[in-house]
């Protein structure tokens, strides 16, 4: 096995690989997982990082249990962003599950693969409290421009008096109303009751 991979005596080495696209070959990281000793491997095949449901990690992280070694062929196979990979690592840590990648010779059973978790662990958090803070910047630069977060308003308030009285006044239809300015009825039913 390479990089020392070695589970504990109750624990399963178990791989896992991914390609985005039908076209891509999985063999490279099949091969290089099999050559690290892994006694299964599932895998995803024409199935983007991006996508939260992956079928082929889905049954990894349910097959894996205390004390076995996720191997992956490369970090960018396993997590859609820095975020999700940290959180996949904590929860490794919190079920006693090692992870392995042989690319960048990480190991979570090694000193060293444990302060690469570490790292992770705080640039993720290190980026959720950027966006956090620039999301929050930006609320309040608009604010001070008089802008109000979210889609504008269809109707002007113009339009929602206008509505308003024709339903109530003279019976039209919310249909009717709605056709004269061009937006569906529920518009003007959640502007003219809103």
């Amino acid at each position: 096995m390479s990089i020392g991979i070695v589970p504990s005596p109750t624990g399963r080495v178990i791989g896992y690989a991914r390609v985005s696209t039908k076209a891509q070959k999985l063999d490279l990281q099949h091969d290089a997982l099999r050559r690290a000793g892994c006694e299964r491997v599932f895998d995803d095949h024409g199935v983007s990082g991006a996508k939260a449901r992956r079928p082929g990690l889905d049954q990894a992280l349910y097959c894996l249990r205390a004390g076995d070694v996720l191997v992956i062929y490369k970090l960018d196979r396993l997590g859609r962003s820095v975020e999700h990979l940290a959180a996949l690592l904590r929860e490794f840590h919190a079920r006693g599950i090692h992870l392995c990648s042989l690319s960048e010779g990480i190991n979570t059973q090694t000193i060293g693969g444990k302060l690469v978790f570490h790292v992770f662990s705080a640039v993720a958090e290190f980026q959720r409290d950027l966006i956090r803070e620039n999301t929050l910047a930006g609320l309040q630069a608009a604010a001070q421009r008089g802008k109000r977060p979210g889609r504008p308003k269809r109707l002007s308030a113009q339009q929602v008096r206008e509505a308003r009285r024709a339903i109530h006044l003279k019976g039209e239809s919310y249909a009717i109303a709605a056709a004269r300015y061009g937006v569906a009825p529920s518009t003007v039913w959640r502007a003219v009751t809103g």
